[in-house]
C-alpha cells in the first residue's frame, strides 16, 4: 500500500510563497471579527452607508497585508486595484474614484476603532484559542522578548512637555504630537569570536512591545505596549499572568520558557517554576540567560562549601573540582535534575572521560568506580542552579528557540511596517500591534485550515484503492 507523506500544517516560508491577495483571502476566511462588525454596524444605524463597515475593515486588514504605512497609500492601491476592492466589499458597479473611501472616511473610521479595544483583544484571545485547538503541541515551548518601536512624534524638551500635557489636558488630544512617548535604552555586551569584548548601545524615542510568542509556530500568545523606559522583567511578569488569566490552558501544557538576561529575575523564575500555589506547581522551565553581576572578575569562582572541600562554581553556575595534589581546575559534568531532592547532580569529570587522569582521584572518589558526585540544591541559589543547568547541552539547545521571537520581531519590521511608520501616541500604537498580530495569527489560521483540508482530500482519494485491496484479499 502506497503511504502518503504528512503535509506540514503550517510553516512561514510557505506563506511568504504566496501572493498579497491569496494571503488576504486566507485572512478574511479565518479572523473572527463578527462580533466587531455586529457592534460597528450598530453604532452606524441608520446613517449613510456609502461605504460599508465591512468593506471599510477588510481594506484595513488589506492595508497590514500589503505592507502599506498609511491610509493615503492604502487608497492607491484600492484605485489602481479592482480585484482589491472586490475582494473587500466596495461596489464593483461604481468607478474607482466613488467606490474607494476618501481619507476623511478613513480618520472617522480610526476614530471609531479605537473605542472598541476590548473587541479587538478579544479577538486576538478568541485566534489563540483556535489556534491551540488547530495545532497540536501549541504553547508547550514560550519565548519572551521586547521589541523598541520608534514614535513618528518628536522628543520635547521638559518645560515644552509639561505645557503641551497641560494643555492636552484641558483641550483633549489632537493626534499631531506624540507625549506618551519617552527614550528607552539598551545595552548588549558579548564576546567576539577573537575573544574581544564588545558594547553596543542603543537609544531611541518610543515604546516597547513586549511579546510572548510559541518558539515552535513562532506565533504570538500574549502582548502588551509599554513606554520605552518600562522595565523588561516587570511588564514580562504582568504578561505571563495575563496570559494565565486568559489562557489557562496554554499555561498548563508549557513546558520550558526562554528569554534572554533582561528576564534574570528571582520573583519570575519562581512564578515559572513554583507558580502561585505551592501544592501545584508549574514546573515551567526557566530557559533565562544570567546577569555577570558579581563582583569578582567572569573566571573567578566562589566556594560551594566555605571551608570544608575543593568544589567551587562560578557565575553561570559551573561546577569545578581542584585537584588536591596539583591544584588543577576541572569543570565537573553535569548529570541532570534530580526531582526527589530537587538538586542538580554533577559528576567528577575523571570518572566519566578516561581521557582525563586525577592524580587525586582515589582520595576524592574514595575508592569508588562511579566517582565523586556533588548536588547542589536549588534552594542554594535559585537564579544561579535552575532545573537545567546553563552550561549542559539541553540548555544551550532550549535556549535557541528563543530566536523564534526574534523572527516574529523581524516580521514586524519588514512585513508589518513598524520600520517606517507615521504611528504617534500609546492608543494608536497599540492599536496598531494589535492588528498586525492578528493579520499574523488570521493567516495562520486559515492556511492550516486549508492544509487540513488538503489532507481530508488526499485521504479520500486514497480511499478506493484501499478498500479494494481489502475486499481483494
Amino acid at each position: 500500500m502506497a503511504i502518503i507523506p504528512q503535509t506540514k500544517l503550517f510553516c512561514w516560508e510557505d506563506l511568504e510563497n504566496l501572493g498579497d491577495l491569496e494571503r488576504l483571502r486566507l485572512v478574511l476566511e479565518a479572523i473572527p471579527d463578527e462580533p466587531l462588525m455586529q457592534k460597528l454596524e450598530a453604532h452606524r444605524g441608520g446613517g449613510r452607508d456609502d461605504y460599508p463597515v465591512r468593506a471599510m475593515w477588510n481594506s484595513l486588514l488589506a492595508g497590514v497585508v500589503f505592507q502599506h504605512k498609511s491610509s493615503e497609500s492604502l487608497r492607491r492601491e484600492l484605485l489602481r486595484n479592482d480585484r482589491l476592492r472586490w475582494i473587500c466589499g466596495f461596489d464593483p458597479v461604481k468607478k474607482a474614484k466613488k467606490a474607494v473611501p476618501g481619507a476623511w472616511n478613513y480618520s472617522r473610521f480610526l476614530q471609531s476603532l479605537f473605542s472598541y479595544r476590548q473587541e479587538i483583544d478579544e479577538m486576538f484571545d478568541t485566534l489563540v484559542e483556535m489556534l491551540r485547538e488547530e495545532l497540536p503541541g501549541f504553547g508547550q515551548s514560550l519565548a519572551i522578548d521586547s521589541k523598541g518601536i520608534d514614535s513618528h512624534g518628536r522628543p520635547r524638551e521638559k518645560e515644552r512637555y509639561e505645557e503641551l500635557r497641560s494643555k492636552e489636558l484641558r483641550e483633549g488630544p489632537d493626534g499631531r504630537r506624540d507625549l506618551d512617548a519617552d527614550w528607552g535604552v539598551k545595552t548588549y555586551e558579548g564576546r567576539r569570536k577573537d575573544g574581544t569584548l564588545y558594547k553596543t548601545v542603543k537609544k531611541w524615542f518610543g515604546y516597547k512591545l513586549h511579546l510572548i510568542v510559541d518558539s515552535f509556530h513562532e506565533l504570538p500568545v500574549a502582548y502588551e505596549v509599554s513606554r520605552a523606559s518600562a522595565s523588561d522583567i516587570k511588564c514580562g511578569e504582568s504578561l505571563f499572568e495575563e496570559l494565565n488569566a486568559g489562557h489557562p490552558e496554554v499555561v498548563k501544557e508549557c513546558r520550558e520558557l526562554s528569554g534572554d538576561r533582561g528576564y534574570d529575575s528571582l520573583p519570575f523564575i519562581r512564578m515559572l517554576w513554583n507558580g502561585p500555589d505551592s501544592e501545584n506547581p508549574r514546573r515551567i522551565l526557566p530557559i533565562v540567560e544570567k546577569k555577570n553581576d558579581w563582583k569578582e572578575k567572569p573566571d573567578q569562582c566562589r566556594p560551594l562549601f566555605p571551608g570544608v572541600d575543593n568544589i567551587t562554581y562560578d557565575c553561570q553556575g559551573q561546577i569545578y573540582c581542584w585537584c588536591m595534589k596539583t591544584g588543577k581546575r576541572r569543570q565537573m559534568v553535569y548529570d541532570g535534575y534530580e526531582e526527589k531532592r530537587d538538586a542538580q547532580k554533577w559528576r567528577c569529570p575523571a570518572a566519566v572521560y578516561s581521557s582525563i587522569k586525577c592524580r587525586n582521584y582515589r582520595r576524592c572518589s574514595k575508592g569508588s568506580n562511579y566517582g565523586r558526585v556533588v548536588r547542589v540544591k536549588r534552594d542554594f541559589d535559585p537564579r544561579t542552579f535552575l532545573p537545567v543547568a546553563r552550561t549542559s547541552m539541553k540548555f544551550e539547545r532550549l535556549y535557541k528557540r528563543r530566536t523564534a521571537v526574534e523572527r516574529v520581531n523581524s516580521r514586524l519590521d519588514v512585513s508589518y511596517g513598524f520600520e517606517d511608520h507615521f504611528i504617534r501616541t500609546r492608543r494608536k500604537m497599540k492599536f496598531r500591534c494589535g492588528l498586525a498580530l492578528i493579520v499574523m495569527l488570521s493567516m495562520a489560521l486559515g492556511r492550516i485550515r486549508e492544509n487540513r483540508k488538503r489532507e481530508a482530500d488526499q485521504e479520500y482519494r486514497a480511499g478506493p484503492s484501499i478498500r479494494s485491496l481489502v475486499r481483494a484479499a
